[in-house]
């Protein structure tokens, strides 16, 4: 078979509203994309093709695996197949990869080294409707504890896209945490992705903020735009390797601003706020204040947004606890 040619280029106008913004269809693409050129790439499922699985199952039938609701044996599925040599994409709740099968992926992929790639989807508030069930606060944590795994954050559908190509290219576990419902552009054509690297995309001297996600690093750099109008010079730095986080980067972000502040939609505890707090410590000790999602599970079922205020994970939110951190340094 041979991929079809009239496609539009990743990142262009075409492209970003074939998938909508979604990043979970930008991970979707990107796997589809690598299985026409390597006959290794193999997609498992636990009952979620609709989140874009159905061009893959249409395109190689026989490497595409539905196992139902049943996350512990999707787990052990995948180990064994990168065992005798294949690259399986699982895709499945990341609540439910991390959490319900956390034991499989501990000593089946991890503790194997198996060339396993886990598509975390619907984390974060992203299954805001579903409540705290389906809701994934933790996940960072937890994968970035478990020795061998390499934990990826993209921070929008073309980051996806270009973050699951450099998942397959590792030997060894990857997590890609994912998202359903449509974010902000924060890439376009052009775009690379490198494990271990971060970004920066504005630069101040007054304060460091360090983000990951999705909508986060959108918000964070438009509330950097505006403490830029209100006299605070920001540095904003997308941090899409939360394991091996970018120590490089954020010493020096640390040396050039004195202060920094992590965003993420994440549990204020053992995500990014902490691997940037680890690092400093070992580096550069400047204050880290942490803006994340408070220790406790969500009461509240509404829209994905709608969330995201309640959170204090918008612009002006993120804008305005930064104008208090300042205030107390």
């Amino acid at each position: 078979m041979r991929a079809p040619t009239a496609v539009a280029p990743v990142g262009s106008r075409g492209w970003l509203e074939e998938h909508g913004g979604c990043a979970t269809r930008g991970a979707r693409r990107a796997q589809l994309d690598l299985a026409w050129t390597d006959d290794r790439i193999v997609s498992l499922e636990a009952d979620l093709r609709d989140c874009g699985g159905e061009e893959f199952r249409a395109a190689f039938p026989r490497r595409s695996v539905n196992v139902g609701i049943a996350e512990a044996n999707l787990i052990g599925m995948a180990a064994g197949m990168a065992m005798r040599g294949k690259v399986p994409f699982v895709n499945t709740f990341a609540s439910f990869a991390l959490m319900r099968a956390c034991e499989q992926v501990r000593l089946d992929l991890c503790y194997n080294n198996a060339n396993v790639k886990v598509a975390g989807i619907f984390a974060g508030l992203a299954a805001g409707a579903s409540g705290p069930t389906h809701q994934c606060i933790e996940d960072v944590a937890v994968a970035r504890s478990l020795p061998n795994m390499v934990v990826l954050v993209p921070a929008d559908a073309v980051d996806a896209y270009y973050a699951t190509i450099a998942a397959s290219r590792h030997e060894g576990p990857v997590y890609i945490r994912l998202g359903v419902e449509p974010t902000p552009q924060v890439y376009g054509e052009e775009h690379t992705f490198e494990i271990g690297k971060g970004r920066m995309l504005l630069r101040g001297g007054h304060v460091g903020i360090v983000a990951a996600g999705l909508s986060t690093v959108a918000n964070a750099l438009a509330a950097g735009r505006l403490l830029r109008h209100r006299g605070v010079l920001a540095s904003v730095v997308d941090m899409p390797t939360i394991k091996p986080i970018d120590h490089a980067l954020i010493a020096r972000l640390a040396a050039e601003t004195g202060c920094l502040v992590t965003v993420e939609e994440h549990s204020a505890l053992g995500g990014l706020g902490g691997a940037v707090a680890e690092a400093v410590a070992e580096s550069v000790p400047v204050p880290v204040h942490r803006i994340g999602l408070a220790d406790e599970y969500c009461r509240h079922v509404g829209p994905y947004s709608a969330q995201l205020r309640r959170c204090g994970l918008d612009a002006e939110a993120i804008a305005r606890r930064v104008q208090t951190i300042l205030g107390r340094k």
